[in-house]
């Protein structure tokens, strides 16, 4: 089985000068595209699984698409030390559940990536359409932002959406969070 790939920035567009790409990310992306990782604890993880893919019902109508969903997001969360709820809370908000939404600015799939993520890091061939493609590249992207803000959710939530010095966006995630996946 081919390797998770990965999925990078997400949904809005950043702006032509923020478009430079930041070395540290891309070398995190290009680590992740190469890290295999599964659950922690089996038994645990399925029972997260089926809850979360019953809230999910609504919007994924094949189960098995997502089943895939929601056990790729534990995983990749879990890989990059997430909490898998954050991150259903931003698919949630920027997707919803969508694995082909393709935004205004061009960002692709459940985690809304941008494409010139897969250049910068020479994975051109990865499709952000693949579930576990852009779950791997949206989790790299949202621990990264974490780190850089030094653990503040707000302040890297607004830059994974673009929307640096605003709290709209990271708002609408964390009501997302509490109202859906909690």
């Amino acid at each position: 089985m081919r390797a998770l790939l990965i999925a990078l920035l997400l949904c809005t567009a950043l702006p032509a000068a923020a478009q430079q790409y930041d070395r540290e990310l891309a070398e995190r992306l290009r680590d992740a595209a190469e890290d295999e990782y599964g659950f922690i604890d089996e038994f645990e993880a399925e029972v997260w699984v089926l809850d979360n893919s019953t809230r999910m019902e609504r919007y994924v109508k094949d189960s098995m698409e997502r089943l895939h969903i929601v056990r790729g997001v534990h995983r990749e969360a879990r890989r990059a030390g997430l909490l898998p709820e954050l991150v259903l809370a931003l698919i949630h908000t920027e997707s919803l559940f969508d694995r082909y939404a393709v935004s205004r600015a061009g960002a692709q799939g459940l985690m809304q990536v941008m494409p010139f993520w897969k250049k910068e890091i020479g994975r051109e061939d990865d499709s952000l359409i693949d579930i576990d493609t852009n779950l791997r590249y949206g989790c790299t992207i949202l621990r990264f932002y974490l780190d850089r803000e030094k653990g503040d959710v707000v302040k890297a939530l607004a830059r994974y959406n673009g929307s640096v010095g605003k709290t709209w966006y990271p708002k609408r995630v964390l009501r997302a969070w509490d109202k859906y996946w909690e």
